[in-house]
């Protein structure tokens, strides 16, 4: 955080528009004091908004819960208004509208988003998620969390996010692959390995990387380092699809050691979201001796209070109907509403799945000592004053879902090198020192004025 804030300092005295070098715009200063750039040299629709180094008082992008979190936080450390301001700010958003041919022959429109936040620590650095509700405004909220998180975890990157409005499960894959291929040829001026590196994000595993590689070498020569998240074989990383969900799980394991409340097993977990992030953390604390009593998905929850086998219902998952491929199916458990998994009794409540999902009304239901949020800004502000009376301890998401960025950044530090690591017990381990170096180093010291 100190980096970051001295890097503001140091730049903050500009006014100029912040476009990225090599990324050829014209530009027009307005009279708000915005600057709005229009094209670029690859005759890309892309309209980018760079908004100036120092932000006025009024007219901040987005609602107030957007910052509510930094505005909070920012109460706590001597800051000039100035630069809490700029903070507030994103360096950058893009809109661009991705228009493709769909396999019935129809042509189709997706409108698509990245907001780029910061890059004073190093080149941005997000993902892209697919989901029908995707906006703006939750693109450059989650942006700014991606500052917070790469500086928490003490990695050279900045903050960045983006997202395709779209529903993936309507989508073949041939038309998924286009429209990856569209977006890059779109953005591929501000994107770059020194300059912007996308990764997976809901929806967007490691093939839309794959895709995303390809397309961006075909304009800008062999770039592996342009995105992470891509297949092992294809100049991926190891550990990194296991990575966000094994990182949850050691933060939840240095969040008890924390708190002196014991060890994850015989503890009773209940588990939102059954996506990769919280399929690979429910086997991890099955692995550790925890009862992971419920796991959801966007279908209903399923309940054992034994404990779900994990390793059978993800192979049930993987199954091809009608032996398997629901959770809803799964012979080892009893269905139950969301809302009767929100009030059920449990040590560890996670959420793994979509944002704003723990409001004021879920905090209410919430039955449990813990929460730790795999997901990203899982937790509306409303939700979060609700679970601080009841006095249940947050882990929150820019620390507990930062193994995922850890292993993005090896991945990234391997393909400019063109060079390997030997095998996945490296990353396990520096994913672990991280999680336990952050949590007891000095970075954490104002953690006594919020929930951790």
């Amino acid at each position: 955080m100190r980096s970051v804030l001295a890097s503001v300092g140091r730049r903050a005295t500009s006014d100029s528009a912040t476009c990225m070098p090599g990324c050829m715009v014209s530009c027009r200063r307005e009279s708000t004091g915005r600057a709005t750039c229009f094209g670029d040299v690859f005759d890309s629709d892309a309209t980018v908004k760079s908004q100036p180094h120092i932000a006025p008082k009024h007219g901040v992008p987005g609602s107030i819960e957007d910052n509510s979190y930094l505005q909070e936080a920012l109460q706590h450390v001597e800051i000039d208004a100035e630069l809490q301001r700029f903070l507030l700010r994103p360096q950058r958003e893009i809109h661009v509208e991705l228009v493709i041919t769909m396999d019935n022959g129809e042509v189709e429109s997706f409108n698509a988003y990245r907001v780029q936040h910061n890059n004073f620590r190093g080149p941005y650095k997000g993902g892209y998620r697919l989901a029908p509700d995707v906006d703006m405004q939750e693109v450059r909220r989650l942006a700014s969390l991606m500052t917070w998180k790469t500086s928490l975890m003490n990695i050279p990157f900045g903050g960045a996010k983006g997202g395709i409005c779209c529903e993936p499960k309507n989508l073949s894959q041939r038309e998924l692959e286009r429209l990856t291929r569209k977006l890059v040829q779109h953005t591929r001026s501000m994107m770059g390995p020194y300059i912007d590196i996308p990764g997976p994000e809901i929806s967007a595993g490691s093939r839309m990387m794959s895709w995303f590689f390809d397309e961006y070498s075909k304009y800008k020569r062999f770039s592996p380092a342009c995105v992470t998240g891509k297949p092992v074989d294809l100049h991926g990383s190891h550990g990194r699809e296991y990575a966000t969900g094994r990182g949850a799980v050691l933060a939840t394991r240095e969040l008890l050691l924390h708190a002196h409340a014991g060890k994850i097993a015989n503890k009773d977990f209940v588990i939102q979201g059954f996506g990769n992030v919280g399929a690979w953390a429910a086997e991890m604390i099955h692995v550790r001796g925890g009862r992971v009593l419920c796991v959801s998905d966007r279908d209903g929850a399923m309940t054992n209070e034994n404990g779900l086998d994990i390793p059978a219902l993800r192979r049930h998952l993987r199954a091809a109907p009608p032996f398997g491929g629901s959770l809803l199916s799964f012979p080892g458990g009893s269905k139950i509403s969301h809302d009767q998994m929100f009030s059920m009794p449990c040590d560890v409540f996670i959420p793994a799945a979509s944002s704003n999902t723990i409001n004021e009304a879920v905090a209410k239901q919430l039955n449990c000592k813990f929460v730790v949020e795999a997901a990203n800004s899982p937790t509306t502000p409303a939700g979060d004053a609700v679970l601080r009376d009841k006095g249940i301890i947050v882990c929150p998401d820019i620390y507990a879902s930062g193994g995922g960025v850890a292993v993005s950044w090896l991945e990234w530090v391997q393909n400019l090198q063109n060079f390997r690591y030997g095998s996945a017990a490296g990353f396990l381990n520096t994913i672990t020192a991280y999680m336990f170096q952050i949590l007891h180093s000095d970075t954490t010291e104002g953690s006594k004025h919020r929930n951790i």
